[in-house]
């Protein structure tokens, strides 16, 4: 079987991103002022432009959810803080986990992906009809489709996303792992 040795396209699906202000966010400021929604000791607050969700914690911190770039994420806290009349100046930046996906653009055979393997461990979810694989070498896990769409969950960036699919394409080449086309 000839296999491309071409990069993979990883497109980054969600980035979910925490940003701390110099000073707290009132949750009751955005309940009264905004329309946030009080719910389990956190304020949810869902933007329309920049699109995204935002949690504000106890602890007056943003997290925001539904963008895949930073700087979306950025735009979608300062929007809150200047409806809040607040200044965005000193607004620190975590980075949370990133979902990505990828194509590996060839069928597989999924149920042979299981028990130890390259730099994981893997197993068959029934329910899902993909592979659950544990990825150890780049801290991220893997959902692998017959069809060869994956998902990652649990990175921490893009470009190990990219590397854990160009060394899993050469794992499940090694093992035959992938479908010849008719």
């Amino acid at each position: 079987m000839i296999m491309s040795k071409s990069a993979i396209e990883v497109r980054i699906e969600n980035q979910l991103v925490r940003f701390v202000p110099p000073t707290p966010i009132n949750q009751q400021d955005v309940v009264s002022q905004l329309g946030g929604q009080l719910t389990s000791g956190v304020v949810i607050k869902v933007l329309d432009r920049p699109r995204a969700t935002l949690v504000i914690d106890g602890e007056g911190r943003i997290t925001v959810h539904g963008t895949h770039r930073v700087d979306a994420a950025r735009a979608a806290a300062k929007e809150l803080m200047l409806r809040l009349g607040l200044s965005d100046t000193g607004l620190e930046t975590e980075l949370g986990p990133v979902i990505a996906s990828f194509d590996f653009e060839q069928s597989l055979d999924v149920t042979k992906i299981t028990g130890a393997i390259g730099a994981g461990t893997s197993s068959y979810d029934e329910r899902l009809g993909c592979a659950l694989l544990e990825d150890s070498r780049h801290n991220l896990t893997l959902k692998v489709w017959p069809n060869g769409r994956c998902v990652v969950t649990n990175a921490r960036h893009s470009n190990m996303v990219a590397m854990a699919a160009v060394y899993w394409r050469d794992q499940f080449s090694d093992h035959k792992f992938f479908v010849e086309s008719v």
